[in-house]
């Protein structure tokens, strides 16, 4: 899979915030990730009321997905990133996150959208994926 991010100067740079404005990726498998949350193996939810401990095993979880799919974070090519309103304010830690897991010059595409509420209280983030593989 190739995929390349663009920059257009029209536009806000979103690499500083770990994300492309677009993304072009070809390549012959789509993987779509379900919402990926802070739950780990036993259903137990890791840093309940932590949000950057939340968005850090959210992104562990991703990772976990792709490689279940024969790929990597590399093959990622767009985030949906659903975030608590309430924790919104705390958004650094999706930035920081972002830049950590997504190094490099062709990070994913990338939307956070604030709402009410997850599937379970506890949860403070929650974090779908798109990538293109081979």
């Amino acid at each position: 899979m190739t995929h390349r991010s663009i920059h257009p100067p029209e536009l806000f740079d979103a690499r500083r915030s770990g994300f492309a404005q677009v993304v072009v990726a070809e390549g012959q498998r789509t993987v779509y990730l379900s919402g990926q949350v802070a739950w780990g193996p036993e259903r137990t939810i890791v840093g309940v009321g932590n949000f950057p401990a939340q968005v850090d095993e959210a992104f562990k979880n991703v990772q976990r997905a792709m490689q279940a799919a024969g790929g990597s974070l590399a093959d990622v090519v767009s985030l949906r990133i659903y975030i608590v309103q309430a924790h919104m304010a705390e958004n650094a830690a999706v930035r920081d996150a972002l830049l950590t897991y997504f190094p490099g010059e062709h990070p994913p595409a990338s939307t956070w959208i604030g709402v009410a509420g997850l599937a379970h209280p506890d949860f403070l983030v929650e974090i779908e994926a798109i990538a293109v593989l081979d």
